[in-house]
């Protein structure tokens, strides 16, 4: 089923030539053939260099194994609000992430693996080559920052997914640094913080419309605040988030149209992964993430995976017009037009990978055009609610929270009244809430209940277990590969 292919590398990490991955998107900066190849010793001149090295970065984001069936598997299967879709007998592993039984040697968790380290190794040629490049310094911070930026997400990623993971910061010189142990996540999350600081310095608040989607400060500054909540670094949550919110972004009035196309790196966009449909080119016109998730059985939708629940579809509150925004259930019109047949496999898809079936282009991907989004503001303001609630400030908590209660009730007065408790344990679950049904289908709940400490309560029933389930198991391919120099996570 999977159609597109990726070089991997041991541990993801040394044994990939320099792979120029030249991104294709609807801006310019990206709007190039997918892939094109250099050798070495022939690459890393001059600043056109300096520029393909950066742009293969975003390039890389948008692959299978980054927004596709390993990153549904590993951030969004494991939680309550998501399950497997599509026919009961299509991909059925994807089911052992659901119920924690999952076999290291799995497919989707080298999947993952890889496509992280991919985009760490190509950030650290960026990091270890532009500095030695004769060009304008301005241009040459922001690409090292921009750099760093997509380090720390993918290491991030990895992190709250694997928990203490091999760090490689550097380029391998040769084969004998291919190879290397697991550092402890303390560790990680450091190197995290490290390159967010770096990049928060030097990186725009925005761009021109030619590089829209390039990593921006207020980008940096609130992928630092969402690390800094992993560790409960409340007051640093609050500082990052109170920068990020004196930055320019609000929310759009209609909560629907966030996740259309044509709301894309808009104003409430922090950061999202770029694509596009290119004309004439399918091949640089790549994402799946829209098409592995879209209705199944009809023309311009997809392959119906990762389906909202039974549970997500109950856990809005009465009225809340982000239910019909994060669902597309049978039987309904979308505003967009389409009519969704009464009868199918799943009841429910995923409203917020949507596209148009009208926007579908034979010979390309259905949905090749939607975005990641992968923060949002709205995130960024219940994070500051959360952080806020933490260190024994209701006030401002309750604020950053009405703000987005009042986006979603679209002046309806009788839906999704004002939270007003000032009860810490309260205004913490009102706030943990408001994640649940703001966030819906966003790859993070499942991540969300575990820092939380709720995984048994949640989770439970399904088989999550403490102790073992607050992280996957290493992918065995990479523990074989490192002649066991990498251990299994406990459990496993």
């Amino acid at each position: 089923m999977k159609n597109i292919i990726y070089k991997n590398a041991v541990l993801g990490i040394g044994l990939l030539g320099l792979v120029t991955i030249t991104p294709g998107c609807k801006k310019s900066f990206l709007d190039v053939p997918t892939q094109a190849e250099q050798a070495s010793g022939t690459f890393w001149v001059d600043q056109n260099d300096a520029a393909k090295g950066v742009n293969s970065i975003y390039a890389n984001l948008r692959a299978w194994g980054n927004t596709a069936f390993p990153a549904i598997a590993v951030e969004s299967m494991g939680a309550d609000e998501a399950e497997k879709g599509s026919s009961p007998t299509d991909a059925t592993y994807f089911n052992d992430y659901d119920t924690f039984s999952v076999n290291p040697a799995d497919g989707q968790l080298s999947g993952f693996w890889n496509a992280q380290y991919q985009n760490i190794f190509l950030a650290n040629q960026v990091l270890t080559n532009v500095p030695k490049i004769s060009m304008d310094a301005a241009l040459k911070s922001r690409y090292l920052a921009e750099a760093k930026f997509i380090r720390a997400l993918s290491y991030f990623r990895l992190v709250r997914a694997f928990g203490d993971i091999p760090l490689r910061t550097t380029v391998a010189a040769d084969a004998s640094e291919y190879n290397i142990a697991k550092s402890p996540k303390a560790q990680v999350y450091a190197l995290i913080e490290s390159d967010l600081n770096d990049a928060a310095a030097v990186l725009p608040q925005s761009y021109l419309a030619t590089d829209l989607g390039r990593a921006t400060k207020g980008a940096a500054l609130g992928l630092h605040a969402k690390v800094a909540m992993y560790q409960k670094k409340w007051s640093d949550v609050l500082s990052y988030t109170n920068s990020v919110m004196t930055l320019g972004y609000s929310l759009l009035p209609v909560y629907d149209n966030v996740f259309r196309v044509a709301a894309e790196n808009g104003v409430e966009s922090v950061f999202e992964i770029q694509a596009a449909l290119i004309p004439g080119n399918a091949a640089a016109s790549n994402s799946q993430y829209s098409q592995v998730q879209g209705v199944r059985g009809v023309t311009g939708g997809g392959w119906g995976f990762n389906v909202p629940t039974a549970a997500l579809a109950a856990a809005f509150e009465t009225g809340d017009p982000r239910r019909d925004a994060t669902i597309i259930f049978r039987g309904e019109t979308t505003p967009q037009g389409d009519v969704i047949a009464a009868t199918g496999d799943n009841p429910m898809y995923n409203q917020k990978s949507y596209v148009p079936f009208s926007m579908y282009v034979s010979g390309f991907n259905e949905g090749c055009q939607q975005n990641f989004r992968v923060l949002r503001y709205s995130d960024i303001l219940l994070m500051n609610a959360e952080a806020a609630n933490e260190l024994g400030n209701s006030a401002q908590a309750i604020s950053s929270l009405e703000i987005v209660r009042a986006r979603a009730r679209q002046g309806n007065a009788a839906i999704l009244p004002k939270v007003t408790s000032t009860d810490q344990t309260t205004l913490r679950n009102a706030i943990w809430k408001e994640r649940q049904v703001e966030l819906a289908m966003e790859y993070d709940r499942y991540f969300d209940v575990i820092r939380q400490g709720r995984g048994t309560a949640v989770f439970g029933v399904k088989g999550w277990k403490a102790n073992k389930n607050e992280v996957w198991p290493i992918p065995q391919t990479e523990i074989d590969i490192s002649g066991g120099l990498l251990t299994q996570n406990p459990g496993y």
